[in-house]
């Protein structure tokens, strides 16, 4: 949604405008950091290490997550932190789905519904107990093939989980990432 708004200082108008562009520029950093994440090639071994630096990164920062990471449905990492409960793996399910259904991460569509008033059980028409478009799941995605699993963190505020995920994988690849 592109619209752009003649808008005075202050009216509701120019306020949706800067929400719009507000969302418009975070729907493009997201996308950014799904083009510039991308694999090689993604094996067991890829899932094993990049799960291991999660899992390092949450118990350094003294966190509370379960991490999950999957390739085309089989699940190659999991590990569930003390603190964790059953309710962290339900929400890796949903968020899953969301990627797997759309290709995008899960914060990029939960954004995107955001930006356009709407959610994601009215915009797709999809069952919020089955589908959860918050943040934490981010699309594999190998270069030339496309988005082939998930990896996924549960336990933080939606941005927080996002946040940790693509700051591990950008580590991982050696990619820099600009905000």
């Amino acid at each position: 949604m592109c619209a752009r708004f003649i808008a005075h200082e202050g009216s509701a108008t120019h306020d949706r405008s800067e929400r719009l562009t507000d969302f418009e520029a975070r729907l493009q950093a997201l996308l950014r950091q799904e083009d510039a994440l991308q694999f090689a090639e993604f094996t067991n071994d890829t899932a094993f290490a990049v799960g291991l630096r999660l899992v390092e990164a949450a118990r350094k920062g003294s966190l509370v997550l379960t991490v999950d990471i999957r390739r085309n449905g089989h699940q190659l990492f999991h590990v569930a932190l003390p603190g964790t409960s059953p309710d962290n793996d339900a929400w890796i399910e949903r968020k899953n789905r969301v990627v797997n259904r759309f290709g995008h991460s899960s914060f990029y569509m939960g954004t995107l519904f955001a930006s356009q008033q709407s959610t994601l059980e009215e915009r797709a028409l999809l069952d919020p107990r089955e589908y959860a478009a918050h943040g934490g799941a981010f699309p594999v995605i190998v270069k030339g093939v496309g988005p082939i699993g998930t990896i996924t963190v549960s336990g933080l505020p939606q941005e927080e989980d996002h946040a940790l995920v693509v700051r591990v994988v950008a580590d991982y690849l050696g990619v820099a990432l600009n905000a």
